[in-house]
């Protein structure tokens, strides 16, 4: 049963046709890569034609591709969806608020009406308004939610604020557990996909950006309780965006899904616990890591009974 519930057979993407790295988003996220010398227009070729062999490579392991095309040009972190909705068991999808005003507008009643139109969708709960109150809760890319043992794990950061991740938890019925992380430079980390995965049997997770041990040692109990194996990550894979990775339901098993680089990142010892119980599927996506985000921020799970 945990399979099902931990790893979707289905995702969102959208299409970017006018991708770039996104100015407004860079003060806070130190994983954004500056490449003043490629044009505007060559970085948006590159990544389209990264993005289309995403699709492909997912629909070659059977994965289920809902592909949505973004022809404006002012919403250039649009190829990143998970972080302005998401989906869950019982018929639930959630709209968040976002910290960027470029991202608010990636937001398309298109993509909620094809939700439910394929899918059994019970209810739509709508956090955008509270952008009102500076309140941010960027899904998930702030949260990382294991959906069996129903905990939302997040790092502490201006993207994911503490009464609004409250009140998704009460909604939802998640035990939050927030914890304090920096890199090495002491920055708060932007987002929490950025240094945790949970798949169905392991789960990766860098705790060295832990700065709180006792609230470390509490994760990692509740990870191992949950008969996880744990891939502890270092700093430096996180920085070749190893944290980074989604475990989905392909047609012939389970499949981990991340960037040719965070596949290249990982030890040989750690592909091994990985594999076990997941194929290990590259993407290779150079071109669009350069807004700070990597294969997993492209997919938006679908969690939700097909009609």
């Amino acid at each position: 049963m945990r399979n099902k519930v931990q790893a979707p057979s289905a995702v969102v993407m959208v299409r970017p046709h006018h991708f770039t790295p996104n100015p407004e988003t860079a003060a806070d996220n130190a994983f954004q890569l500056p490449r003043p010398e490629l044009t505007a227009d060559s970085i948006s070729a590159r990544a389209l034609r990264e993005f289309d062999e995403a699709v492909r490579v997912l629909m070659s392991h059977g994965v289920r591709v809902h592909v949505f095309d973004d022809l404006g040009t002012d919403t250039p972190d649009s190829v990143f969806p998970n972080n302005w909705f998401s989906t869950h068991h019982g018929g639930r999808v959630v709209i968040y608020p976002m910290a960027a005003p470029s991202r608010r507008t990636e937001r398309r009643a298109d993509i909620i009406e094809m939700l439910k139109r394929d899918y059994r969708v019970q209810e739509v709960i709508d956090y955008s308004g509270m952008e009102n109150d500076r309140l941010f809760l960027e899904g998930t890319g702030a949260m990382i939610l294991d959906h069996a043992e129903r905990i939302a794990y997040v790092g502490a950061s201006q993207r994911a604020d503490p009464i609004l991740l409250e009140r998704f938890c009460t909604h939802l019925g998640y035990e939050p557990m927030v914890f304090a992380n920096t890199d090495p430079d002491g920055a708060a980390i932007y987002h929490t996909n950025v240094i945790m995965s949970i798949g169905t049997e392991f789960a990766l997770v860098c705790t060295d950006v832990m700065t709180d041990a006792a609230r470390r040692d509490e994760i990692m109990a509740r990870l191992t309780e949950s008969g996880r194996d744990i891939i502890d990550l270092s700093w430096a894979q996180i920085k070749e965006f190893c944290g980074n990775a989604l475990e989905l339901t392909g047609t012939d098993g389970r499949i981990l899904a991340c960037s040719q680089r965070a596949a290249d990142g990982y030890t040989d010892e750690q592909r091994a616990i990985i594999e076990r119980s997941a194929t290990i599927v590259p993407i290779d996506v150079p071109t669009i890591e350069l807004a700070g985000g990597s294969v997993r921020c492209m997919l938006a799970g679908i969690h939700l009974t097909p009609r």
